[in-house]
C-alpha cells in the first residue's frame, strides 16, 4: 500500500478508487505546496488527512475540489481521467463537494438564500419555500436542536451556527448524487456536542456508501471516525495506513512533532492559592444575577469553558470595550490585546502583509516624532517570525498566502509583541495543528510567568487543563468556577448542561 513517497492507495487495493490522484505537484512562487502526492479514496471510505499547518493538506483538497489546477500529475474520478479539464463545476457534476475551513457563505444573504446559491436547481416560482425546506431538513438531520431558521441572516449567526449551515448545504441533496465530501476542519468552531452530531452523521453517510475526507487537528476525531489515515508533511505523504494501526502518540510522531502527555504539554499540578488584587473583574451581563464574576490576577491563565455561544465571546468583547472606557460590568487594570478565533472576520487585515498584521498593534511604540521607524518595524517582524515560527520566506508577503494556522500565529505575534498586560483569547486555536499549539502554549506559559494575564475561551477541554482557574458558562451566565486541581471533563460537561451546576 505504501509507495516510495508514502503515496496512498485505498484500503482495499483490489477496489477501483473513487478518486485517484497521482504525482500531484503545486508551487506558489518559491513555496512548494505539493511535491508529488499520490492520494486515493474508495467509495464507502472515510479517510483522515493529518499534518501540521502548511503541510499541504488544504492545497491537495483544493485540487480535489477543482479550485486549484496542479502543475503536474494526474487526477481521475469514478474511473474517468479528469486531468487538464477538472474544475469546480466538473467536480460538482461528479458529486464532489467541499466544506472549507474558511466559510464560503454570503453573510448578507439568509440561510435559505445561501442554499439557493449552492443548489442552482432551486429556481422558479416558490424556490424560497423549497430552499427553506431543503436546508431545514438537512440541519435537522445532522444537528438536532440547532435553532437556526431559514430566514436568518448569515451575518447574524454565531460562527458555530454558520459552520453548521455550511455543512448542511453541502450534504443537502442536489441534482447530482453526492459521492465525496471533503471536510476541512469542520468542527473547529463547534462545541463537543455539536461536533459529535456531525461525526455521527459522517459515519452514517459512509455506511450508506458515501466517501469522506476528514481534515482535523483534533486527533481523537480522526482516530475514532476514520477508516484510514494519511499523514502529510512539507507537501508530501509520509504515512498512510488503517486508522486502527495508529495511536495518538504514533500519529503525532508521523506528523513530525514530539508527543506530550496532553496537547498543552502542561502538568496537572495543583494550582497555588489565588492571592492579590484582580487585574480583571467582570460579570456576565445582563443575566448573571448569581453574584459570580470572572476574576483574573497578574500572571494567571484563566479559562472560559462551556458550550459554544453561551456568553464567553460576549464577555471577552465586553472586556475589550471596557479597556477603552468605563463599564459598570467590568474592571480592568492594564492594557489589553485581543486574539480573535474568527480570523477572517475579526482578526487579519486581508490586504496587508504578514509583517503589517503583526506590527499594527505596536505602531505607537515603533514611531519616532510621529513617524514609523521602518527599521524597527522590520526588526519586530523578523524577531516574531523566528520566535513563533511563522512559515513564510518573506514577511512582506500578503497575510492570505499563509495557511490558516500560520495566520493564527501572526495574530498571536501581534498580541504578544504589543505592550498589552492582559491578553483576551477568543478560541484562537481552532483549526491549528498540534505542533503549532504546543509552540503557542509554551509562549503563553512563558509570558504568564513574566506577569502577563490571559483570559482564554476554548472549546477544547485539553486547553482548559493549561489554565490556572476555569469558569464555565451556560446561557450567558457563569455557572461554575474551579481551580485546576478541581477540573475534570465530567464536571465541565455537567456544568454546561445543568442549570443548577455548582
Amino acid at each position: 500500500m505504501m509507495q516510495s513517497d508514502g503515496g496512498a492507495a485505498p484500503a482495499n487495493a483490489s477496489v477501483r478508487p473513487l478518486v485517484d490522484l497521482q504525482g500531484v505537484t503545486k508551487a506558489y512562487g518559491a513555496v512548494r505546496a505539493l511535491g508529488g502526492v499520490d492520494f486515493a479514496i474508495a467509495a464507502g471510505e472515510c479517510v483522515g488527512l493529518a499534518g501540521h499547518n502548511g503541510a499541504g493538506k488544504s492545497t491537495l483538497m483544493q485540487v480535489l475540489a477543482g479550485n486549484v489546477r496542479p502543475d503536474t500529475g494526474t487526477l481521475s474520478v469514478a474511473g474517468s481521467d479528469e486531468t487538464g479539464r477538472y474544475s469546480v463545476e466538473r467536480a460538482g457534476r461528479l458529486g464532489v463537494r467541499c466544506v472549507f475551513q474558511e466559510l464560503s457563505l454570503c453573510p448578507n444573504l439568509t440561510v435559505a438564500e445561501n442554499a439557493r446559491v449552492r443548489h442552482a436547481f432551486l429556481r422558479g416560482f416558490g424556490w424560497r419555500a423549497r430552499a427553506a425546506t431543503l436546508i431545514t431538513g438537512q440541519l435537522d438531520a445532522i444537528f438536532p436542536g440547532h435553532g437556526i431558521r431559514p430566514g436568518d441572516l448569515v451575518s447574524d449567526l454565531a460562527l458555530g451556527q454558520r459552520q453548521m449551515v455550511e455543512i448542511a448545504t453541502v450534504f443537502a441533496a442536489g441534482e447530482t448524487p453526492l459521492s465525496l465530501v471533503i471536510l476541512d476542519e469542520p468542527t473547529s468552531s463547534l462545541d463537543a456536542q455539536v461536533a459529535g452530531q456531525l461525526l455521527a452523521h459522517v459515519r452514517r453517510f459512509v455506511a450508506e456508501g458515501g466517501s469522506v475526507v476528514l481534515i482535523s487537528h483534533i486527533l481523537g476525531e480522526i482516530l475514532d471516525t476514520c477508516d484510514r489515515i494519511t499523514v502529510m508533511s512539507d507537501g508530501r505523504v509520509v504515512a498512510d495506513r488503517p486508522a486502527s494501526e495508529f495511536t495518538r502518540h504514533s500519529l503525532v510522531e508521523a506528523m513530525g512533532h514530539v508527543a506530550h502527555t496532553d496537547d498543552t504539554g502542561s502538568e496537572p499540578e495543583t494550582a497555588a492559592e489565588r492571592s492579590g488584587t484582580p487585574v480583571v473583574a467582570a460579570a456576565a451581563p445582563p443575566r448573571q444575577g448569581n453574584g459570580r464574576r470572572v476574576e483574573a490576577r497578574r500572571g494567571e491563565i484563566i479559562g472560559l469553558g462551556g458550550l459554544a455561544g453561551h456568553g464567553q465571546t460576549a464577555l471577552l468583547v465586553l472586556l475589550q470595550n471596557a479597556s477603552r472606557g468605563r463599564s459598570r460590568f467590568a474592571e480592568l487594570h492594564g492594557r489589553t490585546a485581543f486574539v480573535a478565533g474568527d480570523r477572517q472576520s475579526d482578526g487579519v487585515f486581508p490586504l496587508w502583509s504578514i509583517g503589517g498584521n503583526v506590527t499594527v498593534r505596536s505602531l505607537s511604540a515603533l514611531s519616532r516624532f510621529g513617524l514609523i521607524d521602518a527599521r524597527a518595524e522590520r526588526a519586530m517582524e523578523d524577531a516574531w517570525k523566528a520566535r513563533i515560527a511563522i512559515r513564510t520566506p518573506d514577511m512582506g508577503n500578503g497575510i492570505l498566502t499563509l495557511s490558516g494556522g500560520n495566520q493564527q500565529k501572526a495574530l498571536f505575534a501581534r498580541a504578544l509583541a504589543s505592550d498589552a498586560e492582559i491578553v483576551l483569547m477568543d478560541d484562537p486555536m481552532r483549526g491549528v495543528d498540534i505542533g503549532t499549539k504546543q509552540e503557542v502554549y509554551a509562549l503563553i506559559r512563558a509570558e504568564a510567568a513574566k506577569g502577563r494575564t490571559f483570559l482564554w475561551y476554548t472549546t477544547e477541554f485539553d486547553e482548559l487543563r493549561a489554565c490556572d482557574h476555569v469558569y464555565v458558562f451556560r446561557s450567558g451566565r457563569i455557572v461554575a468556577d474551579m481551580a485546576r486541581s478541581e477540573l475534570s471533563e465530567a464536571r465541565v460537561l455537567q456544568s454546561s448542561f445543568e442549570e443548577s451546576a455548582a
